[in-house]
C-alpha cells in the first residue's frame, strides 16, 4: 500500500535552493541541500531511498540551520528527520541501480532518458548544451536556427510568483538564435563531436519552401538526430511567420513537405495552442511528411498592467507586445493538447514530444500516461538550472520500479481510457464525502470560510475548533480538500447516495 506524502513545498518556504549551498557545506554526514531539492521537486521517496541507515541527525544542533542564508528559517533538521520517521519506513522498493528503466526513443533515434531541453534560450549555445548534457539531460532542442536578422528587446521577460518568489507562469517576448546559421552549424558538430549519444533536435524556421528545405538539409548534414519545424512561436508573427502558420493547417502541410524535401532523418512540427483545437495542423504536418508532433508552444497573453505607468510587463520603453506565457501554469492546457493528439487516430503511430510547465517528474509523468514518448522543459530549467534533471530521472525511475515496469515507454498512454472531451460520461449519483486528518488539523477554519462562501455551508467548527460534517449539505465537491493548508483533508473511501 502506497503512502502519502507527508513533505511539501510549504514545509520548507523560506529554501531559496541555494547554488554551493551553505547548509550542506555545515554538514558533515549528508548533503541537506540535495534532500530540500529533492522535496521541492516531488521526490521525497528518493529522498528517503537514499538516507544512510544511521540517522546522522538524532542529537544534531542543526549547524545546517544556522549556517543557511535565512539563518535559522528553514527546518532542515526537522524534514530530515520527518524522512526517516515517516518516509523511509513505507518505501516499498530500493532505488533503481541503473537508469536503463528510462532508455527510449525518439522516432527511433534511441534516448537516454525522455528529458530533453526545448528549444529556447537554455539551449542556445554550445557551452551551455554542453553543461546540460553533462548533467545528464538526454538531449537539446537548440533555439530555432533561421537566417533573419534577430535584434532583441530589453527586458524581455515577466512573471506571476507564488507566495515564496518561485515562478508560477512566466512571459517572454524573446525570438530566435541570434547566431548565423554557419555558426550554429559549427555548434552543431562540435556537439556530435563530444557528446555523440546525445539526442540534437534542431529547430528551424524558414520564410518559403526554400528556406525550409535549405535549413533541415544543412542541420542533418552537420549533426542533428530529428528537426523541429517551429510553426508556434507568438513572437514572430510578422510575414506570416511563427504561430501564425501553425493556425493555418494549409501552410503546415506546405512548409512541413518543403522540410522533409531536404532531410530523410525525423521531422517534427512544433504547433501552436493559440486554436481551439491543434488535431487541423497535426494532421496537416502528417500529410506533409512529419513523423511526430511537439507540443505545446507558448501560449500568446499580457502579463499585467504597471497601475502607474499603464505599460503591461515586460515594459520596453513604454511598450510592450503580446508574448508567450509558459511554466507550471499552462501544464492544464498542454496536458488537454497532448490527450487531445494521442486520442486521435489519424495521428496513430506519430511520436508526441511533450512540453509546457514540467517542474518535477510527476508533471512528466503525466504527459507520458496522457502519450507522450518524450519530455521538453525550459521555464523550470530558467528558474532552477540544468540541476534539475537528477531530481527527473530519479523520481521517473523510482516510480516505474515500484510499479514494476521494465522501461518507461510501458506507462505511455495508460490514462488516455479515463479522459475524455465531454462530461456527460461522468457518474453523478454518488458523492465522496471529505474526511478530516485530526492529527494534522491546526483548527485555522480555512475549510470552514471555504464551504461557507465558495460551497454548501456543510462544515463547522467544534469548541475546540476542529472541523464537523453536515452530510445533509455535503455535496462531495471537495473544495474544502484543496483549500487546507495543512492537507489535512483527504477524499474518503465512502460513497454517499444522492
Amino acid at each position: 500500500m502506497l503512502y502519502e506524502r507527508t513533505t511539501w513545498r510549504a514545509d520548507m518556504i523560506r529554501c531559496t535552493l541555494c547554488k554551493d549551498a551553505l547548509c550542506s557545506a555545515a554538514c558533515s554526514k549528508l548533503d541537506p541541500a540535495g534532500f530540500l531539492r529533492s522535496i521541492w521537486f516531488d521526490n521525497e521517496k528518493v529522498a528517503a531511498a537514499r538516507l544512510p541507515e544511521e540517522n546522522p541527525c538524532l542529537g544534531c544542533d542543526a549547524p545546517c540551520e544556522a549556517a543557511c542564508v535565512r539563518a535559522r528559517q528553514v527546518p532542515i533538521r526537522a524534514l530530515m528527520l520527518r524522512l526517516y520517521d515517516e518516509v523511509k519506513p513505507e518505501l516499498e522498493v530500493p532505488l533503481p541501480r541503473d537508469e536503463g528503466l528510462l532508455t527510449t526513443d525518439l522516432c527511433g533515434v534511441p534516448l537516454e532518458n525522455p528529458f530533453l531541453l526545448s528549444s529556447s534560450v537554455v539551449a542556445s549555445t554550445y557551452d551551455m548544451c554542453a553543461r546540460a548534457f553533462e548533467a545528464g539531460w538526454a538531449g537539446a532542442c537548440f533555439k530555432t536556427i533561421c537566417s533573419f536578422d534577430i535584434h532583441e528587446a530589453s527586458p524581455r521577460f515577466s512573471a506571476i510568483t507564488g507566495d515564496n518568489g518561485a515562478i508560477i507562469g512566466f512571459k517572454n517576448i524573446e525570438q530566435l538564435s541570434d547566431h548565423s546559421v554557419a555558426e550554429n552549424m559549427d555548434i552543431f558538430r562540435q556537439l556530435k563531436k563530444n557528446y555523440p549519444t546525445k539526442f540534437i533536435l534542431a529547430s528551424i524556421m524558414g520564410q518559403n519552401e526554400t528556406e525550409w528545405e535549405e535549413l533541415s538539409r544543412l542541420c542533418e548534414e552537420n549533426g542533428a538526430d530529428a528537426i523541429e519545424l517551429n510553426f508556434s512561436c507568438p513572437n514572430m508573427m510578422d510575414d506570416g511567420l511563427g504561430s501564425d502558420i501553425g493556425q493555418v493547417p494549409e501552410l503546415v502541410e506546405r512548409f512541413t513537405a518543403a522540410a522533409r524535401r531536404g532531410t530523410k532523418i525525423p521531422i517534427l512540427a512544433k504547433l501552436t495552442p493559440n486554436v481551439a483545437a491543434m488535431s487541423p495542423a497535426a494532421e496537416a504536418a502528417k500529410r506533409g511528411g512529419a513523423d511526430g508532433i511537439a507540443a505545446i508552444n507558448t501560449i500568446k497573453s499580457i502579463m499585467g498592467v504597471n497601475p502607474h505607468t499603464y505599460v503591461s510587463a515586460p515594459p520596453v520603453h513604454g511598450m510592450s507586445a503580446v508574448g508567450g506565457y509558459s511554466g507550471n501554469a499552462v501544464k492544464p492546457i498542454a496536458l488537454r493538447f497532448i490527450a487531445e493528439l494521442a486520442q486521435n487516430r489519424k495521428l496513430a503511430g506519430m511520436h508526441l514530444s511533450a512540453m509546457g510547465g514540467v517542474e518535477t517528474w510527476l508533471d512528466a509523468l503525466e504527459f507520458i500516461l496522457l502519450g507522450a514518448g518524450s519530455i521538453q522543459v525550459t521555464t523550470a530549467v530558467m528558474q532552477y538550472g540544468y540541476r534539475i534533471i537528477d531530481d527527473l530521472k530519479a523520481g521517473l525511475a523510482y516510480y516505474l520500479a515500484e510499479k514494476g515496469f521494465s522501461r518507461v515507454g510501458e506507462a505511455r498512454g495508460l490514462a488516455l481510457d479515463s479522459v475524455s472531451d465531454t462530461t456527460e460520461v461522468l457518474e453523478r449519483d454518488t458523492a465522496i464525502f471529505p474526511k478530516f486528518h485530526r492529527e494534522r488539523c491546526i483548527g485555522c477554519g480555512r475549510c470552514v470560510i471555504s464551504c461557507a462562501d465558495g460551497g454548501h455551508q456543510a462544515i463547522r467548527l467544534d469548541e475546540n475548533r476542529r472541523p464537523l460534517l453536515n452530510g445533509q449539505k455535503c455535496v462531495g465537491c471537495h473544495l474544502c480538500v484543496l483549500v487546507c493548508p495543512q492537507k489535512a483533508i483527504k477524499s474518503s473511501r465512502k460513497r454517499i447516495k444522492r
